[in-house]
């Protein structure tokens, strides 16, 4: 199963010839939120608009940052926990259990009861289950402290990306701040193996006190920064109990068989069960959101084209970078013995790159399109992975390594802001939080299954002691990789024709009236 986009579902923005969008999409007026403020109305930010953008952007170098660094810091806990090697493994997984198995709770949550209201809990739960974790000497209560603050992100996540949207009109103005977040995540990620390899050194407790300190600063910007919620919004009506009940389980079986998979094979009786289990939950689900007075996710939602084809592009993204990461420190540290440092170092270009041209990817968003930003996006991927495929014992990290890097950072911040914006022009207001948490759930169900498919392809190349399997088995996991972005990128051609096409069009139109 590859997380890929068909060619129906990667569909153009309702504006068509590759703007940044402006109809509407199974909703309302989209932007109605934004309409107060100099953002909002096409002015230059002051000080209130650019303290609610770092407050909030906050949450994703956060989700970033800790997610490096914590990675990092697995050995250390390992050892100093007395922890087995199949216990450890879920301080990583337990994270992508609770983020995965409740962002679409989460989002739906920001809509219903307030945005700033559930972006706060989320620091708050995510700041309190990285303290424990920090402190606790027990392996178990770490893992649950991740799974607590996985959780705390997936109220964060889609909370921060519905506040950018709703806060700055659609258009130049949305799209630079969506930009500026993607550097922000970019920081963390860049700068995550090298603060994780510096605090590992002299604790790996502080790869969990440190963020309690960024989670603490975010809280208190966004108390004072961020709009209070409506008294609508505080109300929230009636809430869909069974429906939040049955899709939270079945996203937490469906992460949970997908995460296990590799280890208890992909035709296990357990794989098996567990994957059946969140279909049925799924089923049961759609039945209860077609039933539902007030649904917790309304089932037109997913008609929006623009919507489905970002997350399944979103999917694509995260999950083949995820591989090609995951893939590259291993190559990097465990075939060239590369330290942790040293391999940070040499993915240090990303995000480099990222924060230079991620803050100007509203103006490129304006002015070649959201279609063909994506489009680019995967040609800079497809390259990458391609040149990546000549790695061997004695790769030099100049000519063969480098050029991947370089437009691995490229590539990001043509797609993924681009992606951002497709998925949540249009929507209505009111239901911004569910589209990003239906655009999150797609990055991170897509590197999960990504990440195990190409996990499981490496597998039987596997030799520790057989340097010729192990560099067959990356090729293995490269081909996978390779093979998902170049599909993408023809589909997201195919798309940024189809819009280009019916912009032409609509451009004819309008000039005969």
């Amino acid at each position: 199963m590859t997380a890929t986009p068909s060619e129906a579902e990667v569909g153009a923005t309702p504006a068509g010839a590759g703007g940044t969008g402006t109809g509407k999409a199974d909703g309302g007026d989209a932007g109605s939120g934004a309409a107060n403020g100099g953002a909002a109305n096409g002015g230059k930010w002051g000080l209130r608009e650019w303290g609610l953008l770092v407050s909030v952007c906050a949450a994703f170098f956060l989700d970033a940052l800790d997610n490096i660094m914590v990675g990092i810091a697995v050995p250390p806990i390992q050892a100093d926990l007395g922890m087995s090697t199949e216990s450890v493994q879920w301080v990583v997984s337990s994270y992508v259990l609770g983020f995965g198995g409740f962002l679409l709770l989460g989002g739906r949550m920001a809509d219903l009861l307030g945005r700033r209201r559930m972006f706060l809990l989320g620091v708050a739960v995510f700041a309190v289950g990285s303290l424990v974790g920090g402190l606790t000497h027990e392996g178990i209560v770490v893992i649950v402290a991740r799974f607590v603050m996985g959780i705390g992100a997936a109220f964060t996540a889609p909370a921060s990306l519905s506040i950018i949207i709703t806060s700055f009109a659609e258009g130049p103005q949305r799209n630079r701040a969506v930009g500026i977040y993607t550097a922000c995540g970019a920081v963390g990620y860049s700068t995550g193996v090298i603060v994780g390899g510096a605090l590992t050194s002299i604790s790996w407790r502080w790869t969990f006190l440190l963020p309690v300190v960024v989670a603490v600063i975010a809280f208190a910007g966004a108390l004072s920064l961020v709009p209070r919620d409506p008294r609508s919004a505080a109300r929230g009506g009636r809430f869909d109990v069974t429906g939040a009940i049955s899709v939270t389980a079945a996203m937490l079986l469906f992460v949970y068989g997908i995460v296990e998979a590799p280890n208890a094979g992909w035709t296990s009786a357990r794989t098996l069960g567990t994957l059946a289990a969140a279909l049925v939950l799924l089923a049961l689900f759609v039945v209860v959101e077609r039933r539902a007075a007030q649904p917790l996710l309304r089932l037109g939602l997913l008609r929006n084209r623009a919507l489905v084809g970002a997350s399944l592009v979103a999917a694509a993204i995260l999950g083949t970078y995820m591989s090609f990461q995951f893939i590259g420190g291993l190559y990097l540290q465990s075939l060239r013995d590369w330290s942790p440092m040293e391999m940070a170092l040499a993915f240090l270009p990303i995000g480099l790159l990222i924060m230079t041209i991620a803050p100007r990817a509203g103006k490129l968003i304006a002015r070649f399109g959201i279609q063909w930003m994506i489009f680019a996006g995967f040609v800079a991927y497809t390259a990458s992975y391609l040149l990546f495929l000549r790695i061997d014992e004695t790769s030099s990290y100049l000519w063969v390594i480098l050029p991947s890097i370089v437009l691995i950072g490229i590539a990001f911040p043509f797609s993924f802001p681009a992606a951002n914006v497709q998925a949540t022009n249009g929507v209505d207001d009111s239901e911004q939080g569910l589209a990003a948490g239906v655009l999150q759930t797609g990055y991170q169900v897509g590197a999960a299954i990504v990440l195990a498919v190409v996990t499981a392809t490496m597998a039987g190349d596997a030799d520790k002691n057989d340097t010729a399997a192990t560099l067959t088995g990356y090729h293995h996991g490269l081909y996978v990789v390779t093979g998902i972005s170049v599909l993408t990128m023809v589909l997201t051609l195919v798309a940024a024709l189809r819009a280009s096409a019916r912009g032409r069009t609509e451009a004819a139109a309008s000039a005969t009236r």
